[in-house]
């Protein structure tokens, strides 16, 4: 069977609340290989909500659908605070970056409870940007970074990252709206450890089941290398 944008392939999904340290309760998701533990984790943080993003924003979605059965991962999905999908809505509202510092140290705690095995954080657009402010935990073992705009994110984040060490993969769409690859690649060039990876042809959401293959496989490389390239047939 060829791996459609559609496909679902067999996982332990749960649906899971994270509780944030200034009071809010929020919705998401946990899924996980069916019929073992998983090798790996990703924490993903979303698009911006104010622009139609939320856990379910596609790039996510197949991952969760995809990635525990190919590549033996855990995905956690959730909603930063204000979100509303499917799952339902998370308390709170949108607070520019700032409050949902509270937001990424939840999911976080939650996977360091739940023993959740190698946290890799996963941002997307403003996800990148809640990544890069937030995500400085010693839990972590890097990150990967889906169109980061740099609005939200100063070169003083850039520096805390480098200072903090973990593995920076930074994929940027050829033409993406915010960020093109050559610009971030000077952006980033201030993060000694971090990869700077141009798609061709690809734009800021990723739009299109090759560039979600690719986002994916790069994901896989770092992640549980073992698993790579992620086939496309089952």
């Amino acid at each position: 069977m060829e791996i459609r944008a559609a496909t679902v392939l067999p996982a332990r999904r749960e649906p899971i609340e994270l509780h944030t340290g200034d009071g809010l309760t929020l919705v998401g998701e946990l899924a996980l290989p069916a019929d073992r533990p998983p090798v790996a984790t990703l924490v993903t943080l979303h698009p911006l909500p104010t622009h139609g993003g939320f856990m379910d924003s596609h790039v996510y979605k197949k991952a969760a659908n995809r990635l525990p059965a190919l590549a033996d991962l855990a995905v956690l999905r959730f909603n930063t605070r204000g979100t509303s999908s499917e799952r339902g809505t998370s308390q709170g509202a949108f607070d520019g970056g700032q409050g949902e510092r509270f937001d990424v140290a939840a999911a976080l705690e939650y996977a360091e409870f739940h023993d959740l095995p190698r946290v890799w954080v996963v941002g997307w657009s403003f996800g990148t940007e809640l990544a890069l402010k937030w995500a400085h935990d010693p839990l972590v073992e890097g990150a990967v970074l889906l169109s980061p705009p740099l609005h939200r994110a100063t070169d003083d984040d850039l520096d805390a990252w480098a200072r903090f060490g973990r593995p920076l993969v930074v994929l940027v769409p050829e033409f993406d709206d915010y960020l093109k690859p050559d610009d971030a690649r000077a952006r980033f060039a201030r993060v000694p450890q971090a990869e700077v990876i141009g798609v061709e042809g690809a734009k800021h959401l990723w739009v299109g089941e090759p560039y979600v293959r690719i986002v994916l496989d790069e994901i896989v490389k770092r992640v549980n290398p073992a698993a790579y390239p992620l086939p496309t047939h089952v």
